[in-house]
């Protein structure tokens, strides 16, 4: 059988449940169908030696293909399975030979040939069973000199039918079978894909972006150390180890991960990619994958501290509202520069990472802030000054490095100061206010404003001593 052919659908595929033993199924169906034809032609009464042989070749052959084919496996099996068919094809042609061409049987014959070579190994197998057969049936002319019997012997024609019918009624519950099998086996591996599909998604979770479409797409090679410009940026809660003393673990952890799962949507909102969590501490980098230009990264980078920020404010509400009573402040730092980004480690164990002098300073920064403040380098600002306004802080000095760094605080986006301004907030003794424009909805709007009016005459009667 072509090895090529398609193992689904044919008993004579190597993959296929018990291949020798389907094999002799057929084959001696086949052949008893053969050897029948061939004993309605004998006369008992002057047994032709011709007939008797063929009929004896034929069980012998039916015998020896299943001994020889039940020693072999892989792809020994698959080369003998081929010249085995062949053989089927040759020795059926060698038969309507010898039977005188009767019209009935050979187009039986025939049609068995079309059929299994076509099923088993589409037309390049029906062109090669084909000449087999042929190359049979010219054959038998040397043994015999048939005769072209146009009307057929009814007893010829009884044993040809009887056995080529059992033969396509044994295929069509044989095929039954497989179909109900491969069936079953589609649904088993929809059902596998499926849950591979959900261990797949539980897995990227744990792995960087970059990482999880280089393996997806079977080109790790891309992931080896390279230098990039990138921006890079560290966050982290000021004083989280106190407050982890002051709280049970249960509820530090529920508050930790609600605070890092809030931080998280607002990085997928920008584009960044978390390179690692450090408890309280997040490391995030911008132009890795995805990337939109330098100036365009760093100002995604600005757009999402200040978006946290925000975030944050809205948190301490409703952390202050679960009695948490210390106010938790985030402090960020941001630098933009030269780094190299790829995996570091072992063999057996390697990390998807950025080293560098740039990112050891945007850490720095981060541990300068001040809470709720943003940090930003020299060369971050350069990118980002006509957009952002900052303030500018001077000169630092930050451990591991000689010289004293130029750092700016962000402020704000531009278009959202003076008037246009959309964000307020402020905190004293006895009043705290934190107002988004762009997120109050329409419908709240007339209930806010009442809120501060009644707020505003309470304030203004109110005799403060």
């Amino acid at each position: 059988m072509d090895s090529g052919s398609t193992q689904a659908l044919t008993p004579y595929s190597e993959n296929s449940v018990k291949p020798a033993l389907y094999q002799y199924y057929f084959r001696a169906l086949i052949c008893f169908s053969a050897a029948g034809t061939l004993a309605s032609m004998i006369n008992w009464e002057k047994i032709d030696p011709l007939y008797v042989g063929m009929i004896l070749l034929l069980l012998f052959y039916t015998y020896g293909a299943h001994q020889l084919s039940k020693k072999l496996t892989g792809s020994k099996l698959a080369q003998i399975t081929r010249q085995l068919h062949y053989g089927d094809a040759f020795l059926i042609g060698l038969v309507v030979g010898i039977t005188n061409f009767s019209l009935v049987s050979s187009v039986l014959f025939l049609a068995m040939i079309q059929f299994n070579a076509l099923l088993g190994g589409g037309i390049k197998k029906w062109t090669e069973d084909n000449i087999a057969f042929a190359v049979g049936a010219a054959a038998s002319f040397i043994v015999h000199k048939p005769q072209l019997i146009l009307d057929g012997n009814f007893q010829i024609s009884a044993a040809s039918f009887i056995g080529i019918l059992t033969y396509f009624l044994a295929y069509a519950l044989y095929m039954h079978k497989r179909f109900a099998q491969l069936e079953n086996s589609v649904q088993l591996l929809e059902l596998e894909d499926k849950k591979n599909k959900v261990r797949a998604y539980k897995l990227s979770r744990y792995i960087p972006p970059p990482v999880w479409k280089a393996i997806n797409k079977g080109n790790d090679k891309i992931l080896r150390a390279e230098r990039k410009r990138l921006t890079i940026f560290f966050s982290d809660i000021k004083d989280f180890s106190q407050l982890s003393e002051e709280m049970e673990a249960e509820a530090l952890t529920e508050l930790l991960n609600h605070y890092l799962s809030e931080m998280s949507k607002i990085v997928v909102q920008f584009g960044g990619t978390i390179d690692k969590f450090m408890g309280d501490g997040i490391m995030i980098i911008f132009g890795d994958s995805d990337s939109k230009g330098v100036k365009a990264d760093c100002l995604r980078c600005i757009a999402m501290s200040i978006a946290m920020r925000r975030r944050m404010k809205s948190l301490q509400q409703e952390w202050f509202n679960q009695g948490i009573k210390r106010p938790m402040q985030i402090r960020m730092g941001m630098n933009t520069g030269y780094c190299t980004v790829g995996t570091f480690g072992t063999t057996n164990h390697l990390d998807y990472t950025v080293l560098g002098t740039h990112v050891n300073l945007a850490s720095r920064l981060e541990s300068a802030s001040e809470p709720g403040e943003i940090l930003i380098s020299h060369e971050s600002w350069a990118l980002i000054k006509d957009a952002i306004m900052c303030r500018d802080k001077g000169n630092i000095r930050v451990k591991g490095f000689s010289h004293p760094i130029k750092v700016y605080e962000v402020i704000d986006f531009r278009r959202d100061l003076g008037k246009k301004q959309s964000f307020f907030e402020h905190s004293s003794e006895g009043f705290s206010i934190h107002l988004d424009l762009d997120k109050v909805r329409n419908f709240d709007k007339e209930q806010v404003l009442r809120t501060l009016e009644e707020a505003t005459e309470q304030l203004k009667e109110k005799l403060i001593t």
